[in-house]
């Protein structure tokens, strides 16, 4: 038979390491999915919903940090599929998702389920195409993937036509070509040592781009260095030790005003692999936006990330982890104040961090589950979390390091926590994996506890359910007191709908079965475990309560 235009799409995905691809089936793509079946390197796993094959990918890229591949039917299956193009957009992971489109007899006349995917991805993928020719499937497919690594790694749509996959070619990939970052300027490291060295109080502000390798043990050492207190931005907190007498806490959703109020008294701010987003800059606060109130140096791989929001004293366009490594080595001068400035930062975060649970009369204090499972897990765990106030826990107390894997949704999408623990237990048999989730984000993508039972993913998938859109509600609480709309949830039985699977079930119902039963699902490994915590609802956040909101 002669080779296809499916087939030089799956040779390419070969040649670029594709292992996996996630999806759901349909039949504008047949011929691919026809022609991965010949494959002996890239395994084609179906999963429930097109969200969920896209969480699994963006958790596959965040873990890996290379191009990951969803692949869903055209129309219902890409506006399905979309959230995951948003979360890897935000969370700037280099994804690369497949649609299946009508024939290309049937383009621009309004055929069913079609959609414009330029139109409809313009604005959230790093780059879109349509492959109306078999012989532009080489160059396409090459510049889709070096598009998703370049600067700031982001998603990719390539769009291909069903009778297209079916054309006869003769064509063969072509090899990638990745430019790695720029090589940190000596001179400028040297200037940034300096800058730290003359400060009293500064702060280095880490995020993603240090996940490279190598790149959290530089953040260490020149932390250690230049005794500088190292603060992570918004879900990076697994990049540095949190038990270190220089840990400046998680910059996050429900970071309390006396947490920026004292890092805001820092004179210089050193910011490292983070394009400085709203989350992490508490709203464009810290350092302000557009002029800082600090010295500011920034240093990420994207030239376009700097200066971008912030009048910048120090711009670095340049690997960030090698940027850290060579500060590291660089000879440092350390202020004698400097001790006050460490101990003063520190002494707040000992405090902040100190774990205490709650009394409650309506449910389980979420907080002493998110406290044992820190406590019993092994140190090497992959932490994952839902979008909700429930990960408020997660961020305060439990001190990760570097051991860890820390994975959520930056754009705080619901839902990304279960598919993204399945894969992440897929990819990492050998580590416990343990979801944090809330009732709302379980029944919105929880149907792929189904794909885990097909490929033998085993995550730990502990959820809150205290019968309520907990977020939603500590906004309404706040702005709206006492006029409560749309935030009461009905559920089912989480032990019987986990058991349903054939997946293991238990339930916590009182504060002290909680040691007792973490134990038991953290020793569960013959397959995936839910974990059904009736929660409180007054203790809806780590940062405060229900009754303090609504006074």
């Amino acid at each position: 038979m002669a080779k296809r235009a499916a087939d030089l799409i799956v040779e390419a995905l070969e040649d670029y390491g594709v292992e996996r691809v996630w999806c759901v089936p349909g039949e504008s793509y047949l011929a691919l999915l026809d022609a991965l079946h010949d494959t002996g390197k890239i395994e084609t796993i179906p999963c429930r919903h097109e969200s969920g094959a896209g969480f699994m990918a963006v958790a596959e890229a965040k873990l890996t940090r290379m191009p990951a591949v969803y692949m869903v039917s055209r129309g219902p299956g890409a506006t399905n599929g979309s959230i995951a193009l948003h979360v890897a957009e935000q969370d700037a992971a280099p994804v690369v998702h497949i649609i299946g489109q009508v024939a290309r007899h049937e383009r621009g006349k309004g055929s069913w389920q079609e959609i414009d995917y330029q139109d409809f991805f313009g604005s959230i993928a790093k780059g879109v195409w349509e492959i109306t020719q078999a012989q532009d499937i080489v160059p396409v497919m090459a510049e889709a993937f070096e598009t998703a690594m370049a600067g700031t790694p982001g998603p990719v749509v390539i769009s291909v036509p069903e009778d297209m996959l079916k054309d006869a070619t003769a064509g063969t990939p072509r090899p990638l070509e990745l430019k790695p970052p720029a090589a940190p300027d000596a001179a400028t490291v040297a200037q940034v040592a300096e800058l730290i060295a003359k400060a009293e109080r500064p702060v280095l502000m880490a995020g993603g781009s240090l996940r490279a390798p190598g790149g959290a043990e530089a953040l260490a050492a020149a932390a250690e260095a230049h005794q500088i207190p190292v603060a992570a931005m918004w879900k990076h907190q697994d990049l540095f030790d949190n038990g270190s007498p220089l840990y400046a806490g998680h910059l996050g959703f429900g970071t309390p005003a006396d947490h920026i109020a004292l890092l805001s008294q820092a004179d210089l701010i050193v910011a490292v692999g983070t394009r400085l987003g709203d989350v992490g800059t508490q709203n464009y606060r810290l350092p302000k936006s557009p002029e800082p109130e600090q010295t500011l140096v920034h240093v990420h791989e994207d030239e376009a990330m700097i200066g971008k929001n912030f009048r910048t004293d120090v711009a670095v366009a340049a690997d960030p982890a090698a940027f850290m490594k060579m500060l590291a080595e660089q000879p440092a001068t350390v202020p004698t104040s400097r001790s006050d400035w460490v101990g003063e930062v520190n002494g707040f975060i000992s405090n902040f961090t100190a774990f205490t649970p709650r009394q409650t009369d309506d449910g389980v204090d979420y907080g002493r589950v998110v406290d044992a499972f820190a406590r019993l897990s092994a140190d090497d765990a992959i932490v994952l979390t839902d979008a909700g106030n429930f990960s408020s826990w997660v961020h305060r107390y439990w001190k990760m390091t570097p051991e860890n894997t820390l994975i959520g949704a930056i754009a705080g999408a619901m839902g990304i926590g279960v598919p993204a623990s399945v894969a992440a237990s897929y990819l990492n048999p050998e580590r416990q994996t343990v979801v944090v989730v809330g009732d709302g984000g379980t029944l919105m993508t929880g149907q792929e506890l189904a794909t885990a039972m097909h490929i033998g993913s085993k995550p730990k998938i502990v959820i809150s359910n205290n019968g309520i859109y907990g977020t939603i509600r500590l906004h309404q609480e706040k702005f709206y007191p006492k006029r409560i709309s749309a935030t009461d949830l009905t559920n089912p039985d989480f032990c019987k709908w986990a058991e349903s699977f054939g997946a293991k079930a238990f339930r916590i119902s009182s504060d002290d079965e909680v040691d007792e039963v973490v134990r038991q699902v953290l020793d569960h490994n013959e397959g995936p475990v839910v974990l059904e915590v009736m929660s409180s609802k007054e203790s809806l956040s780590a940062f405060t309560t229900l009754s303090k909101l609504s006074g």
